[in-house]
């Protein structure tokens, strides 16, 4: 983003959908931002459900006591709903947070452009659609752009922006500041499927899957990288997106990648039976009627169709699968997805909770050295497959002995 190109007030924002993540954006928008938020909902009763995650969101923080009781209906005062597009003519930014459908996506656009100023940027909150499909609907593609917020939107730091060849820097640099009145920090990515954080834990959430289909347990996967660093194991993230959401993201990145995204073919084993995860209470783990999670539920071995269990090292575990996410982040920079290193590691650490202390995939393969790095991937690339094949800039790295990160 060039440092000299003014960024556009955002006096007033508007939401699509106010489900979780919308109502979360519009919970930081109007809390954090202190700008006037409108929403948008299908009907009443969604714009009663908005509403009232904002007020969750606000109310929790006056219960910890972070607010005062007037700040906090303060905050509420500045948020409306409406089942229609009344009070989104005068916005500045319009953000989406709807269904993960192309079609669906680009539809509000052309509605949103059609009553909106030429100069009003949109944003889609896509975790995995190209954002230059969603554009290609546009009359002002320049005014286009991603903005990929992470659940829960009110405390997790990290907002990922993508930007396309036709994004304008001006529209960029109104999100990026609007991103950092929202309280979060933000990078700046360039589009392609999956970006950067979604498409990095394409591998990663594979690799986690063919360890429990060679023998490996729930329990040992996740405990393996809870002892890495991570804040919960992959397999339970799993449960935490959705695994119905992994299913389709996992197409979306099959599509764009081919056979390197692609996962074991148990997996659809979980969709037959139902699972998705936390929220309808059938995954990986048990939970309770409140969605309280349990211990792992057996029963979902034979859902996959495996075998008793077998012992794999935590070693084994943990060195498989952040090669696997750390490769992948390589193939990003190269690719000029992330405009940096650092921002890879920044997206890493605050986003997905790459361990913080090994300082984001970048900075941790400085540490270990990419010739190490480079050996112990095509190590397991002979044993496993083209999917550990090192990416080319690792390889000269290694070669070189140049590191990602320059010192300081």
């Amino acid at each position: 983003m060039a440092q000299d190109v003014e960024p556009k007030q955002v006096s007033k924002v508007a939401m699509i959908g106010g489900g979780l993540m919308g109502g979360g954006i519009a919970a930081v928008s109007t809390l954090k931002a202190e700008t006037p938020t409108r929403i948008k909902e299908i009907d009443t009763a969604g714009v009663g459900r908005a509403l009232a995650q904002v007020q969750k969101v606000i109310g929790g923080q006056v219960k910890r006591r972070r607010l005062r009781d007037f700040e906090g209906e303060k905050a509420m005062l500045r948020v409306t709903g409406s089942t229609d597009w009344r009070g989104f003519e005068d916005s500045d930014l319009v953000i989406e947070a709807v269904f993960e459908s192309i079609e669906l996506k680009q539809s509000i656009l052309r509605e949103v452009e059609a009553i909106t100023g030429p100069d009003t940027v949109f944003a889609s909150n896509t975790s995995s659609l190209p954002i230059t499909s969603i554009a290609s609907a546009s009359s002002r593609p320049e005014t286009v752009l991603g903005m990929h917020y992470f659940s829960p939107v009110d405390k997790m730091p990290l907002l990922e922006i993508i930007v396309t060849d036709q994004t304008a820097a001006w529209a960029t640099a109104t999100a990026v500041t609007f991103g950092k009145k929202q309280g979060k920090t933000v990078i700046v990515v360039k589009d392609g499927t999956g970006f950067y954080t979604t498409r990095v834990l394409g591998p990663y959430s594979n690799e986690a899957m063919y360890l429990l289909e060679e023998g490996a347990s729930v329990e040992a996967i996740d405990k393996a990288m809870v002892g890495w660093g991570f804040p919960i194991g992959p397999i339970l993230l799993a449960d935490e997106v959705g695994i119905d959401v992994g299913a389709k993201i996992a197409v979306i990145l099959i599509d764009a990648f081919g056979d390197r995204m692609r996962g074991p073919s148990m997996m659809e084993g979980l969709i037959s039976d139902d699972r998705k995860g936390r929220k309808n209470g059938r995954g990986f783990y048990l939970y309770d009627e409140k969605g309280q999670r349990g211990d792992v539920d057996q029963t979902v071995y034979a859902a996959l169709g495996l075998g008793p269990r077998t012992e794999i090292s935590p070693g084994e575990i943990q060195k498989r699968l952040w090669l696997a996410f750390a490769n992948e982040a390589v193939r990003c920079l190269e690719e000029g997805i992330l405009g940096s290193a650092r921002d890879g590691d920044i997206g890493a650490v605050m986003g997905l909770g790459f361990p913080p202390f090994r300082g984001g995939p970048f900075f941790w393969i400085d540490q270990v050295g990419a010739d190490r790095v480079v050996a112990d991937l095509e190590g397991l690339a002979a044993k496993h497959g083209d999917r550990f094949t090192p990416a080319k800039i690792l390889t000269e790295k290694a070669k070189s002995g140049d590191k990602f990160r320059s010192a300081g």
